[in-house]
């Protein structure tokens, strides 16, 4: 099922939505284009014979000059020039005084800007009236070797005409710019020779391919695989370091690389260094509050947390939860609180504890304080808790149903994916397989709400991945592998071996061939696929070790392993691998110590289905008990049993299910028409057994297909068709000779 916590998981400190936490307590930096704005600003309110056409466009212009990227010197003049040529020889004079001349001609510059708006009302309540003030309080705020180097960097942006540089704290805004024509991962080392240590220790003014750089937490966010690879980033991230250890941000960074390798040491390092480092170089700031470093480091501690989350640490986690608690209780901030809370239950729920009432909380506490993010994490958290303790499907969906309201509302597009993946999960484990592909769809063929920028295709999430997987395994149920290769080949591509979130296909797609060799009778292949899946997932790895050996015979070995699986299912919840286990040990019963004794554990397994509202585990529990009772002398009961079921298990089931239901209900037929010898009945277990054929020969089982034709050759013998009798058995010596030897057909199990 599809993890609510996909996009807190990975870095919770720029989650989208609700939270735009700054995580490195930077707003406004003053830069050289800036500075060209506001001359410009200064300029259109001191030059007074100007034409009323020249002046309306100018202030069209304004606006999106102010919220844009940084432009070029070149670049900015040019614009100007559309619009008021005569204003651009005014902005060239003014910025060429300040850069040609001495540092305190820029604080002149700042120091006579007020004045020329301080009588009109728009410096007040204006737009540009809020952004001159926004930067003359920022510049006011800076010491005076960031001014000398602002000043130093004006002089360059004025004389050679380059891109200004740019500061990190654009990297903590959501609504990032990129150019489509600037590629993330061409940076090459020898960009980097004109930076000077010195530079790279303000990290304030970076310089262009430096920021190019960093925008890959950018890509490390929203889409991992256009990021430059693991081995490459880090030997960057080290060669800046060698020369400015007190760059917080390239720690940070060095810290969002490390975690998608799952490198515990040096993701747990470079967090500390990172700690340590912001707070030395943000002496300035306040220790506590909504501002300064102190927010920061709030979410800092709640990432170290969410750290040892990932890498199983629970008391660890629980340790940095409780601190990062303390700290956003000092300060009063409620959303980050809101934040620890949602880490919580998460927690408890890792370690296997009820957290409802927790996530109840969460939910009530987020609504108060109106973060609809949180909420409706908390309500998708609550809605996968229900699925697995047998609430109604209706009131799971009506609940998510409800939260994508305000999804849609809000352009939250994470959490519409993470919802249609979760009704995906659902569908599939109340086994509607043609509703689960039905939102598998839907969330493949969605248009991405956010605005994405150089080709970023928001489809590299969790909630993609997983439904990738769930449509590769409804098509091998149906027996097309061909289609399945494909799905999974895509599957490697977006998400290569070194991202977060290739484990999902990597144990989907060992599980299909895992099954496709238990189906085709080549068990020496499937013994590989069983250690490798126990590498991803111990109690799968476990099951389908127990399920090998009891294909090989090995029956008390298989016994042994199927009790591990049981307890830890009932440890970690799991209803599903519980009921699994059950049949599976009704199954051994069956070759060991008759059928009789597999009747409590089936009654109990089927309670357990229908409490839960498991339709497909029903349906498969509901065969077990008829072929049960078809080996204790109870053909009718058994043939009851199977045709209550096999019109849901042929809409919805796969195509080993729906061939082993006909299978069952031929040999019912067979047996009653033996007792009561009619042509009707064995001529219609007769076409049931074909159509059984159908199924086992697309899937490629040829064990049961080899049952098959030894039933069909039986029946064409007593109904005297021996043309129809020989074609059967032929088929079934080719398939005898080349499949190892089974068991009898009394005996074969379902």
């Amino acid at each position: 099922m599809a993890s609510v916590h996909e996009s807190l998981y990975f870095n919770p400190m720029i989650s989208n939505g609700v939270v735009q936490a700054n995580i490195f307590g930077i707003k406004d930096w003053v830069t050289p284009y800036k500075i060209a704005l506001l001359a410009l600003l200064h300029e259109m309110s001191t030059t007074k014979p100007m034409a009323l056409l020249d002046r309306r466009r100018l202030n069209k212009l304004i606006l999106p000059l102010q919220q844009g990227p940084d432009l070029t010197f070149e670049q900015l003049l040019s614009t100007v020039e559309e619009c008021c040529a005569p204003m651009v020889n005014a902005v060239k004079l003014r910025l060429f005084l300040m850069a040609d001349r001495e540092l305190q001609d820029m604080e002149h510059f700042f120091a006579i800007l007020p004045n020329a708006f301080s009588d009109s009302e728009a410096y007040k309540t204006s737009v540009v009236g809020l952004y001159m003030r926004q930067m003359l309080l920022a510049y006011n705020k800076l010491s005076f070797s960031q001014v000398y180097k602002l000043y130093k960097t004006l002089q360059q942006y004025c004389r050679q005409g380059q891109r200004p540089p740019r500061d990190f704290s654009t990297l903590a805004a959501e609504d990032m710019e990129l150019t489509s024509n600037d590629d993330p991962g061409s940076l090459h080392q020898s960009d980097l020779g004109w930076v000077t240590s010195s530079d790279l220790c303000m990290g304030r003014v970076l310089p262009r391919p430096l920021w190019l750089f960093f925008s890959q937490a950018y890509l490390l966010k929203n889409d991992e695989n256009k990021a430059m690879r693991p081995a490459t980033l880090q030997e960057e991230l080290n060669n800046i370091l060698k020369f400015n250890p007190d760059f917080a941000e390239a720690h940070y960074l060095s810290y969002l690389n490390s975690v998608r390798v799952q490198d515990l040491y040096i993701s747990t390092h470079s967090l500390l260094h990172y700690f340590d480092r912001l707070i030395l170089c943000g002496g300035e700031g306040k220790s506590n509050g909504d501002e300064g470093y102190g927010r920061s480091l709030r979410y800092a501690v709640l990432n170290l947390a969410t750290l040892h989350c990932r890498f199983g640490h629970y008391q660890q986690a629980d340790l940095a939860l409780q601190e990062a608690i303390r700290i956003a209780q000092e300060a009063n901030d409620h959303v980050c609180l809101q934040h620890c809370l949602s880490w919580l239950y998460t927690l408890e729920q890792m370690k296997g504890s009820d957290s409802v009432t927790l996530t109840e909380d969460s939910v009530k506490m987020a609504a108060h304080f109106c973060l609809p993010y949180l909420a409706s994490l908390g309500v998708q958290s609550l809605v996968q808790q229900g699925a697995t303790q047998g609430i109604p499907a209706n009131r799971l969906l009506d609940a998510l149903r409800g939260t994508d309201v305000v999804h849609w509302k809000q352009s939250l597009s994470e959490l519409v994916e993470i919802s249609l993946a979760q009704t995906a999960s659902i569908w599939r484990l109340y086994g509607k397989s043609t509703m689960a592909q039905q939102q598998v769809q839907l969330l493949l063929g969605m248009a991405s709400l956010e605005s994405v920028n150089y080709g970023v295709q928001q489809n590299n999430t969790e909630p993609f991945a997983i439904a990738l997987c769930h449509l590769a395994e409804l098509h091998a149920d149906q027996g097309l592998y061909g289609a399945v290769g494909d799905i999974i080949k895509h599957l490697k591509q977006q998400f290569p071996s070194h991202t977060q979130h290739s484990k999902l296909w990597m144990l989907c797609d060992l599980k299909i061939q895992f099954e496709k060799a238990m189906n085709s009778g080549k068990f020496h292949l499937a013994e590989p696929h069983v250690t490798a899946i126990g590498a991803l997932d111990s109690m799968e790895g476990l099951y389908r070790k127990a399920q090998l050996l009891r294909a090989l015979n090995q029956m008390s070995e298989a016994s042994k392993i199927l009790q591990q699986v049981q307890q830890l299912g009932v440890k970690k919840r799991n209803t599903e691998m519980i009921i699994r286990v059950m049949l599976a040990t009704a199954e051994l019963h069956w070759d060991s110590s008759g059928f009789s004794a597999s009747l409590p554990l089936l009654l109990q397994a089927l309670t357990l289905t229908h409490t839960h509202n498991l339709q497909s585990l029903e349906s498969e529990t509901i065969l077990h008990l008829a072929f049960t009772q078809l080996m204790l002398g109870v053909p009718e009961q058994a043939l009851a049993l199977v045709q209550a079921v096999l019109e849901s298990v042929l809409a919805h089931g796969a195509l080993l299910k729906k061939g082993r239901a006909l299978l069952l209900m031929a040999r019912c037929q067979a047996v009653l028409a033996t007792s009561a010898p009619e042509e009707l009945q064995v001529e219609m277990a007769v076409q049931t057994l074909a159509e059984a054929a159908v199924f086992f020969t697309q899937l490629g089982c040829k064990p049961r297909l080899r049952d098959v034709y030894y039933l069909q050759a039986r029946l064409y013998h007593t109904l005297g068709n021996v043309q129809e009798r020989n074609k059967c058995a032929l088929l079934f010596r080719l398939l005898n000779q080349e499949l190892p030897p089974g068991s009898s057909i009394a005996a074969t199990p379902l």
